[in-house]
């Protein structure tokens, strides 16, 4: 054996491959490679303990926002309906039930509540012979004018649905009627259209074919009155209803129109077999919504025939409402007007019903 050489270094043993390969991933796990297994496996448990209560830290946080954003909303919602909310309450709600109140009581110049009559109003008013005669009026008058404003709007529908070109330019200039004031129209047609001085419009078309001045509001015998009404209503409410017209030709599947023209459909065909079939719930909504707006005539009638409370009289034609608006306003018999107006609410709800029930709108699966 050779003498060992003191002055040469200690040889360093040369690490195996394997030892190096632990400890490298002893380091990459995050452990030290001299920690023992167990005191790793503790660092990382606090480690993920951390981490676990950090996420819901801020899991809080965000539901702490999130409530905090929740209850602003609620509170912004309070405070931005409750005027409305209020306002109906109070002018509508507490209105229709003082009013009921109203036609159970006698009130003559007040609306204080005080000498209670039963259902005293409700009998006056059914005897009374004006009040039957309005109903008689405004019942021929409905029946005249929704069929007759029915098809003017469906045939003026289906002719603007026909045009390519312009289409939301006549549908606009349709529909700007419907946004025109009732007592604004009333008076145009009353001293421009239908004055029935030789210098109005009606005179002066009717004087180039040789025809005399006529007094279309006075006249009776003929009424030509009811051509002044007509031709207003029809003027203010056919534009509205071709757009509702529109929509439901719009909502058509042009699949149909395409299938039955391969079968040799064509014109008329094509109307009744599939247009007014799928026109048939645009179709009822309408006949209803002409019902109750012919019901609800007013502001022509009054502005038409009348120049104030004492000239309601005179009228040759009155609607109920025109009725009670006379009683209520004009007698100062509060309890008498607000029973005929619940008369005519229950009339108007009970046609409406029948009328929906015949139809079949509103049932299930239309």
């Amino acid at each position: 054996m050779s003498p060992t050489n003191p002055a040469s270094p200690a040889t360093e043993p040369t690490p195996t491959p394997g030892r190096a390969g632990r400890a490298g991933r002893a380091e990459h796990a995050g452990r030290p490679a001299d920690l023992p297994r167990g005191a790793a496996r503790a660092a990382r448990t606090t480690r993920a303990a951390r981490t676990t209560r950090a996420d819901r830290a801020r899991a809080d946080r965000a539901r702490a926002g999130r409530h905090r954003v929740g209850r602003s909303g609620r509170i912004a919602f309070v405070v931005l309906t409750a005027p409305i909310v209020i306002g109906l309450g109070i002018f509508k709600y507490v209105a229709i039930g003082w009013s009921f109140l109203l036609s159970l009581s006698d009130a003559r110049g007040t609306i204080a509540l005080g000498h209670w009559v039963g259902l005293d109003n409700y009998r006056t008013l059914l005897s009374d012979q004006a009040f039957r005669d309005s109903l008689l009026q405004i019942l021929l008058f409905t029946v005249f004018i929704v069929p007759v404003t029915f098809a003017a709007s469906l045939g003026l529908a289906l002719l603007v649905h026909r045009i390519r070109r312009g289409r939301a330019l006549l549908r606009t200039t349709f529909l700007v009627p419907a946004a025109v004031s009732y007592v604004a129209a009333s008076l145009l047609w009353k001293m421009c259209l239908f004055n029935g001085l030789p210098a109005g419009i009606a005179n002066m078309v009717g004087g180039w074919f040789g025809a005399e001045p006529v007094a279309w509001l006075q006249s009776t015998s003929p009424p030509l009155y009811w051509v002044v009404l007509v031709t207003l209503r029809l003027w203010l409410q056919v534009g509205f209803y071709m757009v509702l017209f529109l929509a439901g030709l719009q909502a058509v599947p042009k699949e149909l129109y395409e299938a039955a023209a391969l079968d040799g459909a064509t014109g008329r065909r094509l109307l009744t077999g599939i247009t007014l079939p799928m026109l048939r719930n645009t179709s009822v909504a309408v006949l209803m919504l002409l019902f109750i707006a012919a019901f609800q005539a007013f502001d022509e009638f009054y502005n038409l025939f009348n120049s104030g409370l004492s000239g309601t009289g005179t009228a040759p034609v009155q609607t109920p409402l025109v009725h009670l608006y006379n009683t209520a306003m004009g007698s100062q018999n509060y309890g008498l007007g607000s029973a005929g107006a619940f008369v005519l609410t229950a009339l108007v709800v009970g046609v409406t019903l029948l009328q929906g029930r015949f139809t079949g709108f509103g049932r299930s699966g239309e």
